[in-house]
């Protein structure tokens, strides 16, 4: 049961997994909960990728997604966030490009810094909450494999390029050049009631913020419960073969503290979006965890529809989701 005091829940990650979360939590009473959504910085892929090239400036895509999944609900609300999800399918320069990440960019542009653009498109989208990138400084992440290769750039390990062996494991996820967590992101932590990580890409989009200096030390500094949620697939590249144990192996090693609780889907996948997830080199997660210091919570957190690919977008992406509205209704009973 909720106490007279709001509570403060922090979602750490980018990409679709934090927009799950955010979309489901997001309908409940602002009363409830405050929210705040701290964002990777190390995104290079697809228009991120070619923005942040042509820019110089932070990557907008994961800003972009959180935006939206907190963006209000009435009938201009949900104008602007299909806005926002527009991709451009045609033209020699737009084409793959989000208007939403050209709105940013052009916002920063206009007011001179990343987290100024981003105040300003929360009050256009009157989003709930807020969004905050984990540092102000632009970093390259890098990742070193058990056969001593290294690669480096956000899109090469998410995305392995067929000369590299995809199977390897990652010994070692790191950022360059040093930078350290924005004072904000840091105060968000320590205030948190509640911790989110996942789902999302294990080292492109959830330790990829963790890896920041300051990041760990925040969380193992903090009072605030941690809450891992788990992948529905492994992801080639950088989870291959990976079991449930094996991912909070590695979340433990790189927040230096254990989960209070583990959310897992025990819904079986469809088999025609298995079978493509087969062809990717991609396969369901084994539940192989035990009752330890981490409450494990199994149920059905599956979304009922596949993930159709919007016409522009050059990035592999997800076929099957969690659903927000499962999700959101556990973690409201953990709260």
């Amino acid at each position: 049961m909720f106490t007279k005091r709001q509570k403060n829940i922090v979602v750490i990650g980018g990409g679709t997994g934090t927009y799950t979360v955010l979309s489901g939590l997001k309908k409940y009473p602002p009363d409830l909960f405050d929210l705040t959504a701290i964002v990777t910085v190390a995104d290079s892929g697809g228009s991120t990728g070619r923005l942040r090239d042509e820019f110089g400036y932070l990557p907008v895509g994961d800003f972009r997604m959180a935006l939206v999944a907190l963006a209000d609900d009435s009938e201009v609300g949900n104008a602007l966030r299909s806005l926002f999800l527009h991709r451009f399918d045609k033209g020699e320069g737009l084409k793959g490009h989000n208007f939403g990440n050209l709105f940013l960019v052009a916002l920063t542009d206009i007011f001179g810094s990343e987290e100024r653009a981003i105040e300003y498109a929360s009050q256009m989208l009157r989003v709930r909450g807020r969004v905050l990138p984990v540092t102000s400084e632009k970093i390259t992440l890098a990742a070193e494999y058990e056969s001593g290769h290294t690669v480096k750039g956000e899109t090469y390990i998410d995305e392995p390029p067929e000369s590299h062996d995809g199977t390897q494991k990652i010994k070692r996820l790191w950022i360059e050049p040093e930078a350290r967590i924005s004072e904000r992101a840091r105060e968000a932590i320590a205030s948190a009631d509640l911790i989110i990580m996942g789902p999302g890409d294990l080292y492109t989009s959830i330790l990829a913020s963790v890896v920041v200096p300051g990041t760990k030390e925040a969380l193992v500094s903090s009072k605030g419960k941690l809450l891992f949620v788990l992948n529905l697939m492994s992801k080639y590249g950088q989870t291959h073969n990976f079991t449930a144990n094996d991912h909070l192996t590695e979340l433990i090693q790189y927040t230096g503290r254990n989960p209070d609780y583990v959310l897992v889907n025990n819904n079986n996948l469809p088999e025609d979006i298995l079978e493509a997830y087969y062809a990717q080199k991609e396969f369901p997660i084994a539940d192989d965890l035990e009752e330890g210091s981490a409450a494990i919570i199994r149920n059905d957190f599956l979304a009922s529809e596949e993930v159709k690919k919007k016409s522009g977008d050059t990035l592999r992406r997800s076929l099957i989701r969690h659903d927000p509205d499962k999700l959101a209704r556990a973690i409201i009973e953990i709260m």
